[in-house]
């Protein structure tokens, strides 16, 4: 018969619930795995599987009772670490979001709107269109394997328990919010070139001829314009989404890094 002390007993759960709480938070607020639309049932059931698969390789765990005051700051600060990567990852969602935005405004698009659970509100639906294209090039590109991956090594360069999470993981995220207007701007800058040539060309044909109707045609040519230099730029937009995945995994890394100084 298999026999085991109320101490052993304490020890396995202290050994799953210390990772469980810090990549709980990161599916919680991660792109792809934290939509609305994903139950949570389903989000703690996968937290719960990768937590069992990751605490037998932890080596250093605190021998602090969770149900302390001591083991409450050390849930906090595992829920720190796990929103802070989560959040990190999240920006450049927001940034192709952002572009969406700005290019559904120049479009004339800007009451094409429907409301997104995601977003908890009216998204444009150029907006929601962009980010679903990051979101299948974030799974083409095993973006949510790297982020898994980056959260379970960061239990070595910050161990559980360890020192109190430093100010300078907070002012990572911090700037790292910055590419969401910077990269936003950037990503949608290609299409307000174009739409604002558009724009100059019907400008100087309605002085031109008085008596066209420029109310009349500015819309449907703007969106007709719009829609065909989407079409041509839009293999040029994936490959700096590419780029921008890329630099949130390296944000992810940062924030990490910073945190453990």
């Amino acid at each position: 018969m298999v026999e085991f002390t109320s101490a052993q007993l304490y020890s396995w759960l202290a050994a799953f619930l210390w990772p469980f709480f810090r990549i709980l938070a990161l599916i919680g607020t991660a792109p792809l795995f934290g939509e609305s639309t994903i139950p949570r049932r389903a989000k703690i059931a996968l937290s719960a599987m990768v937590a069992v698969v990751v605490s037998p390789t932890i080596a250093q765990l605190p021998v602090v009772p969770v149900y302390s005051f001591g083991g409450l700051m050390i849930i906090l600060n595992e829920v720190g670490i796990g929103l802070a990567t989560g959040f990190a990852m999240r920006l450049v969602f927001a940034t192709v979001q952002q572009a969406g935005e700005i290019i559904g405004l120049q479009m004339g698009l800007s009451f094409a709107s429907f409301f997104d659970r995601a977003a908890g509100g009216q998204t444009m639906v150029l907006s929601r269109f962009l980010n679903l294209i990051a979101m299948l090039l974030f799974l083409a590109l095993d973006g949510h394997l790297l982020m898994l991956g980056a959260l379970v090594d960061s239990f070595s360069g910050l161990p559980i328990g360890g020192t109190p999470l430093s100010a300078g993981g907070a002012m990572a995220v911090a700037r790292a919010g910055g590419m969401v207007f910077s990269s936003g701007l950037l990503l949608a800058l290609p299409m307000i070139a174009a739409l604002l040539t558009l724009n100059l060309a019907m400008g100087i044909l309605n002085r031109a001829s008085p008596q066209l109707s420029i109310f009349a045609v500015g819309f449907p040519v703007t969106l007709s314009g719009g829609l065909l230099v989407l079409m041509l730029v839009m293999p040029q937009m994936g490959t700096y989404m590419q780029h921008m995945i890329g630099a949130g995994l390296e944000a992810v890394g940062t924030v990490l890094g910073q945190f453990a100084r």
